[in-house]
């Protein structure tokens, strides 16, 4: 009995052993953590791909459904720029509101002057874009006489008991007769109704035998740029564009890095209504204009993820530049980001309406 006792009080695991299994479990743990720290790793970058596909979608989804709007209740008929009754709020000045001014209005502006539109990001383009929602013609009413300065009179307006197409709350242009070379127009809020006369605000003189063109309740005219590597967005109609304060602008989509774009001009001589070379060459004048059918678009989305390593080695290019790599230089540790380019080419459907210009 006392041999037996002596026998299982000395079972066990030695020192030695001990040293060993707890080497052994040591050893277990770094493995796991280093495979789980690399798949840790993949998981980020993955991740941060599919960040970088959401965002530029949907930046590039919002930019086109307002440039498919682009122009809407401005694309007057031209038939020939130079004639003096041609109508239309493209090319003119127009105020919105006192202090606020947008020169050389069109239905979309690629890079305006930073006095229209904030700059944005160095090597990234701006854009501006019109139309309204009004649902009265491009051409506008025209306007038999002005009872007051702030009163239009709108020829055949209600005169057979039908339905207005101007509503008060709408916002609305007069447009003189003849055309002015410097055109200058000023849009202002329908305050009352009474028969075929139309009450606005303050109004302007002079307008009797020109047109008014109703923009609808909710006009837009909005502005992107890329900033601080965000897709931001200003609305002209509330806020001033052309002042840089962050209270004035919105993030419509984040780590969307580059936005370019070029016009999609039909060059031929006698106008077929086909685009024939793209560029940033701002249409001076109306038949300018019924000349561009097109914007080509690129936006530029890049991961969320921080590499330790070189990840980009060379930049994206685009087709706009002739295959010229997307300029992202101005951060100096861009090559430690994944990047996706959109592209596309979104027809101006509203100037499509305009038609072969025969004077132009």
């Amino acid at each position: 009995m006392r041999s037996i006792e002596l026998q299982r009080t000395s079972a066990g695991f030695s020192l030695v052993e001990l040293m060993v299994g707890l080497a052994i479990g040591m050893l277990a743990v770094v493995i796991m953590m280093q495979v789980f720290s690399v798949s840790e790793g993949y998981k980020r970058t993955t991740t941060g791909g599919d960040d970088a596909q959401n965002n530029g979608a949907i930046a590039l989804y919002g930019l086109q459904r307002d440039l498919r709007m682009a122009g809407q209740g401005a694309n007057s008929f031209i038939d020939n720029a130079a004639a003096p009754s041609a109508y239309s709020l493209i090319a003119c000045n127009l105020t919105l509101r006192a202090g606020v001014t947008v020169n050389a209005l069109g239905p979309v502006t690629i890079n305006p002057p930073t006095s229209t539109v904030a700059a944005g990001d160095p090597n990234t383009d701006t854009l501006l874009i019109f139309y309204g929602d009004g649902s009265d013609g491009p051409e506008g009413d025209r306007i038999e006489s002005q009872a007051a300065t702030n009163v239009y009179t709108l020829a055949g307006f209600l005169a057979t008991g039908g339905t207005p197409s101007v509503a008060v709350g709408d916002q609305v242009v007069a447009h003189p007769s003849p055309r002015p070379v410097n055109c200058a127009l000023t849009m202002e809020k329908v305050t009352a109704l009474a028969g075929s006369n139309v009450t606005v605000g303050a109004g302007v003189a002079g307008m009797t035998g020109g047109a008014l063109f109703n923009l609808g309740p909710n006009p837009r005219l909005v502005a992107y740029r890329i900033k601080d590597r965000n897709l931001q967005m200003c609305d002209y109609m509330v806020n001033n564009c052309s002042s840089d304060a962050a209270a004035n602008w919105v993030i419509a989509a984040s780590n969307v890095v580059s936005l370019r774009a070029q016009y999609g001009e039909d060059t031929t001589a006698t106008m077929d209504g086909v685009v024939d070379a793209f560029n940033q060459t701002t249409p001076a004048n109306l038949c300018g204009w019924a000349r561009t059918r097109a914007v080509r678009l690129a936006l530029t989305a890049r991961s969320a993820q921080f590499e330790k390593d070189v990840v980009t080695a060379a930049a994206p290019p685009w087709a706009g530049a002739s295959a010229v790599a997307i300029d992202l230089s101005d951060d100096g540790s861009w090559q430690n980001y994944r990047y996706k380019v959109f592209e596309t080419v979104v027809p101006l459907r509203n100037m499509a309406w305009l038609g072969v210009q025969a004077g132009c």
